[in-house]
This record gives structure tokens, sequence and C-alpha cells, in this order.
């Protein structure tokens, strides 16, 4: 509450404008409370989780290789192949089995364009299953792994 004191005899009138300093007050105690019980709010339930031992994926015993090389001519195996023959000759490999996974490996030069295009055809004929081969770093030379992080 507040009051106003004037000139007009020394009779106390009463404000009509509302004090907001308290409603501040109230409102900086309630935003300490919230944020300090926020935090304890999230309960940690302590829970032993199983270890995951995943098996390796079986690895197909002849795997396809797609290879794109420096000079970005293509090889599917050890036969280098033509562009424009790349769905015949995918799909002479495969036997037309689109279900087949397609392992696609790359020089660390050839142009990040380039390997789309490749999927991108691969995709386009109905191979979804495209798997992208690097280095294990456990194999890979030091210098690389830095250079590749």
């Amino acid at each position: 509450m507040g009051a106003k004191i004037g000139g007009d005899g020394g009779d106390l009138a009463e404000q009509s404008d509302i004090n907001i300093t308290p409603f501040i007050d109230v409102m900086l105690v309630l935003l300490i409370i919230f944020m300090v019980a926020a935090p304890l709010s999230t309960v940690d339930i302590p829970v032993e989780l199983p270890v995951a031992v995943a098996d390796a994926p079986v690895r197909p015993s002849e795997p396809i290789f797609i290879t794109i090389a420096e000079d970005l001519t293509l090889s599917i195996g050890e036969v280098t192949i033509e562009r424009a023959d790349l769905p015949m000759e995918v799909g002479i490999a495969t036997r037309l089995n689109r279900d087949e996974r397609l392992y696609l490996r790359a020089d660390t030069s050839v142009p990040y364009g380039e390997l789309i295009k490749v999927m991108n055809t691969l995709r386009s004929e109905g191979y979804l299953k495209v798997g992208l081969v690097g280095l294990d770093p456990a194999s890979a030379d030091p210098e690389d792994v830095e250079n590749a992080l």
C-alpha cells in the first residue's frame, strides 16, 4: 500500500497505482525454487544393464566389391568396367538378386560426387544394400588415422 504526501493540509490520500515490488520478489523466489527443484525431480533409477555381445555379421563367402580407383575407373571384383556397363555387370555378378549386399570401395582422392553417382546408379537398379568400405583403424597407418580424425 502506498501513500502520497501532498501539500493540502497533511491528509494522506490513498494512491491508486499498483506497487509491483512484492510481486517481483515473489516471482524471483519462485524462480529460484524451480531452478533448484527441477534437477532434483529427475530420478536416476539404478539399473545394471546386461553386456551386449553381438557376433560379427556373417560375411558372404564371395563378397561383391565395386571399386572406384583414383583415376575414376570402375571395377567389379578384379574386372575393370565402363561406367555405362555398371548396371549390367552388377546384374551378372549378383545373378539379378537385388537383395545381395554390395561393398563400395573408393580411393580417398575420389570426389564425393563421383561416389554418389555410382550409388545413385546402383539405387536406380534396385540395389539398396550398399555398404561403404573403409580401413579398420587398428590395421591402418597411424598417420592416416590422425588425418581422418
